[in-house]
């Protein structure tokens, strides 16, 4: 005798309903560039937080201090919960991107390659639906994985670029021979750890402190981060120390 599977149940649940897991509790808008405290994991807008932390070291949520002197250390960008928020808000992804757009437009700036890129995918994927087109899971299959390929050969040079310069303050570590690269903004503080140890053939990338205005920078941040929250007023090229790690007791 054969047994029915029972029926999945499906329950529709209103975006209002969750709305304040989404949002920002300092603006009230839809987490755009999601970054979340670390010492409570409470998320926000990046640009509304590190403005917030300029003038206060505590969590605008649950007040718990973040850090007394540097908060900004501890705070890091938010990646699948941004996917989350643009998956679930129609439309949001494309406003954010043309909004971007458009304020390089006005500064009589390059529009970086990674906006550019989002913006492209984001309007041929509204077409196509818009259009009516239908592709099977093969072909769609075929042109993600075409669309991969093409991105792991890019090596993120089409990603907004930052220019840093690598200085050595310290005399137990010798300088680099080229102190001056540029690379994509999404590169963390680790990678450039790991870069700088191996041109200085370290045993450990974990030997090393990276700093910015005499800071030490925590190794998950991005350099995008570092040039908004550390170099914002000031000229190109980002500068960075770099000395044997301290100890601090």
């Amino acid at each position: 005798m054969a047994l029915k599977t029972p029926k999945m149940l499906t329950r529709k649940i209103k975006l209002w309903d969750i709305n304040a897991h989404i949002t920002c509790r300092l603006c009230n808008g839809y987490l755009i560039d999601a970054t979340t405290v670390t010492e409570c994991l409470h998320t926000f807008c990046r640009s509304c937080l590190v403005k917030y932390l300029e003038e206060n070291n505590t969590c605008p949520t649950c007040r718990i201090v973040i850090h007394q002197s540097h908060p900004l250390q501890y705070i890091g960008h938010d990646r699948t919960m941004q996917d989350i928020v643009y998956k679930l808000v129609p439309g949001l992804q494309e406003a954010e991107m043309k909004k971007q757009r458009e304020f390089y437009h006005k500064l009589g700036m390059e529009v970086p390659g990674d906006i550019k890129g989002e913006t492209c995918s984001a309007k041929q994927h509204l077409d196509s639906h818009r259009n009516g087109e239908t592709k099977t899971d093969e072909n769609s299959n075929k042109e993600t994985s075409e669309e991969k390929q093409e991105e792991d050969n890019d090596y993120h040079r089409s990603d907004e670029q930052v220019s840093i310069c690598l200085e050595c303050n310290s005399s137990k570590l010798r300088g680099l021979k080229r102190k001056w690269i540029r690379c994509s903004a999404q590169a963390t503080v680790l990678h450039l750890k790991k870069f700088i140890a191996k041109k200085l053939n370290l045993s450990s990338f974990n030997e090393l402190d990276i700093l910015c205005n005499e800071e030490i920078l925590g190794k998950d941040h991005t350099l995008k981060f570092v040039v908004v929250t550390r170099w914002r007023f000031k000229k190109a090229p980002l500068l960075l120390h770099y000395r044997p790690k301290m100890d601090l007791l």
